[in-house]
């Protein structure tokens, strides 16, 4: 995504010790949690698309 882990975690709002715990394996991340964020993602990455096209039109 382009994102160093600072940048990630202010994107998702998740604390950056979650995403260290995570990293290190001291947490397990929800299965839940990483289905919402590939969907965030997606859908933002969708309509950053649509706005760009628009702009050129």
């Amino acid at each position: 995504m382009g994102m160093n882990r600072r940048e990630f975690c202010d994107y998702f709002s998740i604390p950056y010790r979650t995403m260290s715990d995570w990293e290190a394996g001291k947490r397990k991340m929800p299965e839940y949690l990483l289905k919402l964020m590939e969907y965030k993602a997606r859908v933002e990455n969708l309509i950053n698309e649509d706005n760009s096209m628009e702009e050129i039109k």
